[in-house]
């Protein structure tokens, strides 16, 4: 076989909770060795497919040439989400604290202006200046643009006439997934990572 390694399977566990994103070959993995069934998704609703179910829909629907993997015999179509058979726990996932993260998590907007800016537009700040105890976490730091992280400087937001759109927070990690997801995962995923149409998860998610 010849898998399109570019693509990204979601794993969901069996209370359909996002625990994996996962390559090709490992999806193919799990669901031919009995540990995941594929989800196909039509208008009907969801349809939970075992390994030769998944054969047989894959032969009766045969799939764009994008979404398959071939050999000499058969052509498969590669699932986009897997729903594993008995893991239904959610693992904790420890999210590194970075300036990319922290623009991910913030959108890349100022929580001063909210205006969108590129990275090379913009800083990170303290809430609380270090100066009076302010640490570097995900609690007290934001993205501000150049422009409001000058007007701030060394001061509370309230000492600057400034006011936070969001008090900051750490990520979830489905928050760092959504913000990463191509457009064809964003609607391909969009109900079970409970993400907007802008491609962001709800903040209280």
């Amino acid at each position: 076989m010849s898998p399109r390694l570019e693509h990204r399977v979601l794993v969901l566990n069996r209370l359909w909770q996002p625990v994996n994103i996962v390559g090709v070959l490992r999806a193919m993995s799990l669901l031919f060795r009995g540990r995941a069934s594929a989800i196909h998704a039509d208008p009907a609703g969801h349809r939970v497919l075992g390994a030769e179910e998944w054969l047989r829909f894959s032969a009766e629907t045969p799939p764009p040439p994008a979404e398959a993997v071939r050999s000499p015999c058969i052509v498969l179509r590669v699932p986009r989400v897997l729903l594993l058979g008995e893991y239904d726990r959610v693992p904790r996932r420890e999210i590194r604290f970075s300036r990319r993260n922290v623009y991910l998590r913030d959108a890349n907007t100022c929580q001063y202006c909210g205006r969108t800016f590129r990275d090379e537009e913009l800083n990170l700040d303290h809430v609380v200046p270090r100066d009076v105890g302010g640490k570097t976490n995900w609690e007290n730091i934001v993205t501000a643009c150049v422009r409001c992280n000058s007007r701030k400087a060394n001061r509370l937001p309230e000492q600057a006439g400034m006011t936070l759109r969001r008090a900051p927070a750490k990520p979830k990690w489905r928050l760092v997934v959504a913000s990463s997801l191509s457009a064809d995962e964003v609607a391909a995923w969009r109900e079970f990572l409970e993400v907007t149409p802008a491609g962001q998860l709800p903040w209280r998610n």
